[in-house]
């Protein structure tokens, strides 16, 4: 029993420092970050309550060369109402939009706090003046690992599935 103790007590150690302040925004810069990995810390760091601010979303990265993030996103793209296209589903085609839309995936769907959690979440394209001035932090496990030719960004990703305004 002491063994699995010690081990409860370094868990409930390292989750007592994870834990954020909640007053002040935390600004995430997604410059050279995993997409998947980004979207699942913001998600945590939404359902404990933070309001989070994602900047730089032009520059987070896609695993995968480009060819084949984009054929497979141009195939989500097809997925529309049979009988009448206009009616939805609407994908995203911004950065922006696009990394918000993978973190609202992450969070649980049939709770109230769904919708308080999102409206805790903005996403940007660059740095807007509103959050220049704070500390922005990186996730360390969501940097990348590999020559950055075996990733694609999502402004290239958004331009060549149709993305305007960025």
């Amino acid at each position: 029993m002491g063994k699995w103790s010690n081990k409860r007590s370094q868990a409930q150690q390292q989750q007592q420092q994870q834990v954020v302040d909640t007053s002040k925004p935390v600004v995430v810069d997604g410059t050279n970050l995993i997409a998947g990995r980004v979207a699942s810390n913001v998600a945590k760091l939404l359902r404990k309550g933070n309001r989070v601010s994602i900047v730089n979303c032009d520059k987070i990265m896609m695993s995968g060369r480009k060819a084949k993030v984009i054929s497979e996103y141009e195939d989500f793209l097809r997925i529309h109402s049979i009988i009448h296209p206009q009616h939805g589903p609407f994908h995203p085609r911004r950065p922006d939009t696009i990394m918000k839309r993978m973190i609202r995936g992450m969070l649980p769907t049939e709770k109230p706090s769904r919708k308080t959690d999102l409206a805790r979440l903005r996403t940007y394209i660059g740095v807007p003046s509103e959050v220049k001035g704070i500390e922005k932090i990186q996730f360390e496990k969501a940097k990348i690992t590999k020559d950055s030719s075996k990733y694609t960004t999502m402004a290239e990703l958004s331009r060549y599935v149709g993305g305007t305004n960025f």
